[in-house]
């Protein structure tokens, strides 16, 4: 069973860590071995002719890191500015490489504890959202797992990591 982490005992030491966040009512998760950095939203520069769900880009520790808003990618409606919005850096795989992708997400204080095969398939097709991975039952309701390597349609990758387009 998964444990958040405001109510895991400390015998519950087993399974994986993810990072929880809201996108409207629903919660979502992200396994924190995909995750580089959680940080407070930061001012981006706007990227010219992105898709509305590209927020900007992020200048970070030498780094200029790509930037989605996940609400806005997934809704069609932006993440809501609240304390607890934050701006996460995701190891996204790009070539036989990692390259970091930041993410807006809401509500991203809270992780649990699950191993990954308390994730069940629901049996819809996702469409375009090959994103939107497994989800989990808990006493709180559904959690869906993230899949970050599948976030960026190949237009998108291509616009975002121009560089590592032609390396492949």
């Amino acid at each position: 069973m998964c444990a958040s982490r405001t109510r895991a005992p400390a015998r519950v030491a087993r399974g994986r860590l993810y990072l929880q966040f809201r996108m409207g009512s629903d919660r979502y998760a992200l396994d924190v071995s995909e995750v580089a950095e959680v940080l407070p939203l930061r001012q981006l520069k706007q990227v010219p002719e992105a898709p509305a769900w590209v927020a900007g880009v992020l200048a970070h520790r030498g780094v200029l890191v790509p930037v989605v808003d996940l609400g806005v990618l997934a809704f069609g409606r932006p993440a809501q500015l609240r304390t607890s919005t934050r701006l996460v850096l995701v190891d996204y795989p790009l070539a036989g490489e990692s390259r970091w992708l930041g993410l807006i997400l809401e509500q991203a204080t809270d992780t649990l504890r699950c191993h990954p095969d308390e994730f069940r398939d629901y049996g819809l097709e996702q469409g375009g959202a090959r994103y939107l991975g497994p989800v989990y039952q808990g006493a709180n309701g559904l959690v869906q797992r993230i899949r970050v390597a599948e976030l960026l349609p190949d237009a998108v990758r291509a616009l975002l990591f121009p560089a590592t387009e032609g390396a492949a």
